[in-house]
């Protein structure tokens, strides 16, 4: 089968011919993969930033955002049968540690990754377990929800754990209505009372944010800090910043009210907070990882219910060099990419 594989960290990943997966084990559950997002992740593996914690192998298989067909099944498996149409948690879990016992899988103890420290799903087909697959709704195709494996899942993880700091009467700021942000604003919407502003530097993602719901939208790039605090009469209770980087740390800070939580999904820059200003303010910085299995589940059912719609570029296989460069570039405007095989 064809696969995007990485050989070297800095260099283009190649499109190889490797052997195909087969289920070994009782809980396997081999997929086609029919859409396969590509995701920012990606970009900062090939940089080599994921090197030394994933402590992967080169040559491997990039993707970790995949949904697609089941072809096959470990004789243990009873949840899914060959044909259904699933998407994928990203995370390959043992159901046995203290963590997945207690829901929160994303902390298993001896996980899987594929994509991140294995063979992902940029290629044609995917082994996964049975505790990695949701069935989708008859309403949901795979090249509409791979993105919400990761990037969707994430977005939600985020405000789910926001629900209890955002009753009625609250504020949230978005910063970045890209491809997390557009998921994470709709998510805020669905499931949230707050009065939501979305700041980014794009007209085009502040336009999809307004076409969204986004109560307020705010251009960065200028005194966009002062123009949000006073929008949200001195700081918003919640800053989700699905940027992380090239400025935004600190200004998600300074946007945070007093007592306000600032939320880190987006990656790459460095959160530098003066101690006194964390006393002072008594602000909270929370990280965030990928969701659960049970928060892909409960986004499943919103995205069949229509509150969360990918905004999405679709792109042959053998275009996933341009759909890199087009993400890195800034060509996918408030969206996600999607390589779909079947193109």
């Amino acid at each position: 089968m064809r696969a995007v594989r990485v050989h070297g960290y800095g260099k283009e990943p190649s499109i190889d011919d490797v052997p195909e997966p087969a289920p070994s084990e009782p809980f396997d559950v081999l997929v086609r993969v029919d859409a396969a997002g590509v995701c920012r992740t990606d970009l900062h593996i090939v940089e080599g930033q994921w090197a030394e914690k994933s402590g992967v192998a080169l040559p491997y298989t990039i993707g970790h955002e995949n949904a697609g067909t089941v072809v096959d099944i470990g004789p243990a498996v009873t949840n899914v049968s060959a044909g259904d149409r699933v998407i994928l948690h990203p995370l390959v879990t043992c159901g046995l540690c203290r963590a997945c016992r207690g829901g929160d899988d994303v902390h298993c103890e001896s996980s899987r990754f594929p994509g991140i420290d294995c063979d992902g799903g940029m290629a044609e087909l995917l082994l996964t377990g049975a505790r990695s697959v949701v069935r989708l709704d008859a309403s949901l195709a795979p090249r509409d929800v791979a993105a919400l494996a990761d990037a969707g899942l994430t977005a939600y993880h985020a405000v789910r754990k926001a629900w209890p700091l955002l009753h009625p009467g609250t504020h949230a700021v978005v910063v970045g209505a890209g491809g997390l942000g557009h998921i994470g604003l709709q998510t805020l919407l669905a499931t949230t009372a707050a009065e939501v502003t979305v700041v980014d530097l794009s007209p085009e993602a502040l336009e999809l944010a307004a076409a969204l719901g986004a109560h307020h939208t705010v251009r960065s790039g200028g005194d966009h800090v002062a123009e949000v605090l006073e929008l949200t009469g001195g700081g918003a209770h919640v800053v989700f910043d699905f940027v992380g980087e090239k400025g935004t740390e600190a200004a998600g800070v300074a946007m945070t009210r007093r007592a306000g939580s600032y939320f880190v999904i987006g990656y790459g820059g460095h959160v530098d907070v003066p101690t006194i200003e964390l006393i002072s303010r008594e602000i909270n910085v929370i990280g965030n990882l990928v969701g659960s299995y049970n928060d892909l589940d409960e986004l499943m059912v919103l995205a069949a219910r229509g509150k969360v719609r990918l905004h999405t570029k679709l792109y042959a296989f053998d275009d996933v060099l341009r759909a890199l460069s087009d993400l890195d570039n800034g060509l996918v405007p408030g969206g996600r990419a999607i390589l779909v095989p079947a193109l």
